[in-house]
């Protein structure tokens, strides 16, 4: 299912560690990992500080965008838990001023969205 999944555009779970290695630099001093997740070749990345969303372009993927979203930048977010015939959970979080959701991600079952809700409640609240 994990395959399918992300083909059908849904994100799941990656190890600290292994984002810590391949996107290390772009964190700031004391700045920590909380969670990530891939999408075929993009990856969310929450931080203790910000969300970083990294989006591979053109058929390569060589040309990379690092967006960097403060946490006080976003005015709201929403999840949608998954039904009985819906696998799938979808985020959607938006940036002040926009009416329109800025950022809206889909994830499989593997994704525990009451975490990634928690997780964004502990952070854009403060």
């Amino acid at each position: 299912m994990g395959i399918l999944s992300s083909l059908m555009g849904n994100a799941g779970a990656v190890a600290k560690e292994k984002l810590t290695a391949e996107y290390g630099q772009l964190l700031s001093p004391n700045e920590q990992i909380e969670v990530g997740f891939k999408l075929i070749r993009d990856t969310f990345i929450f931080t203790d500080k910000r969300l970083i969303l990294v989006n591979k372009q053109g058929l390569t993927g060589r040309k990379t965008e690092y967006l960097s979203v403060t946490y006080k930048s976003i005015s709201r977010f929403s999840i949608e838990t998954a039904g009985t015939f819906d696998l799938d959970a979808e985020l959607k979080i938006w940036i002040s001023g926009e009416q329109q959701p800025s950022i809206s991600q889909r994830f499989n079952k593997s994704v525990n969205v009451y975490e990634v809700q928690q997780l964004l409640a502990t952070y854009v609240l403060k």
